[in-house]
């Protein structure tokens, strides 16, 4: 049995921020903890006693947090196909298709495609606002001390690297899948198809997806680079 925890944070300060001196303000933790069985998956909301004291309110929703059901509708409309692990080596091989791994720094280095691109989707949280210190809170409550955030300059660097013209194969570790299936209707979100929505939002208009994720890449022993072998 599978389960996977999201974290959010609820401020009840009706402008989003408490003073120093008043300690009626705060923050609670919201806690969904969906998991997964044979018959399906299951979610519960568990309200766990943890207040934050004068948390800011979570800045303006951003394009990768938009709904996944948009998303995948968006996607889908600009024709964003997903291949598997062996057509997209076949497509990089034959056809100039650039892969773009959007793991984090440290994954990437250790194992990824040849020739691969490298721009992270989520990077370590940098700032410390009091959301940011917040969201560290509520991170490290669940053990986790190393708790991400959206990479603002995501589409830049891509930009940087990587011609609008250039047809890319977006990968990360799961993959996620736009296909239905009977216990998920609409699909996975995954950290690739989100960075495949901003990339077709920004004017990439020949974007497709690695099914699988570089997991079943690894798993297929299809080739390999690291930061060792290339020095």
């Amino acid at each position: 049995m599978a389960s996977l925890t999201s974290i959010s944070l609820h401020s009840t300060s009706p402008l989003g921020f408490a003073s120093k001196h008043d300690h009626s303000s705060c923050s609670w933790l919201k806690v969904k903890s969906v998991r997964s069985t044979r018959q399906g998956l299951s979610s519960q909301t568990v309200r766990r006693g943890l207040k934050i004291r004068c948390a800011a309110t979570k800045q303006a929703k951003t394009p990768a947090e938009e709904e996944w059901k948009i998303k995948r509708e968006l996607l889908l409309q600009k024709k964003v196909r997903s291949v598997d692990a062996k057509e997209a080596l076949r497509l990089q091989k034959e056809n100039n298709f650039v892969i773009l791994d959007v793991r984090p720094v440290k994954e990437f280095k250790e194992a990824h495609p040849p020739n691969a691109v490298n721009v992270q989707i989520y990077r370590l949280i940098k700032e410390w606002t009091a959301w940011d210190i917040a969201r560290r809170a509520a991170f490290a409550f669940f053990g986790i001390f190393a708790g991400t955030e959206e990479n603002p300059e995501f589409i830049q660097t891509v930009e940087s690297k990587i011609d609008k013209g250039a047809k890319i194969i977006v990968a990360c570790a799961a993959g996620g899948t736009m296909r239905p299936t009977q216990n998920l209707p609409e699909g996975q979100q995954s950290r690739s198809l989100i960075a495949a929505y901003l990339l077709v939002l920004n004017g990439y208009t020949n974007v497709f997806h690695l099914e699988g994720g570089l997991y079943s890449w690894f798993k297929e022993g299809l080739p390999v680079e690291s930061e060792d072998e290339e020095e």
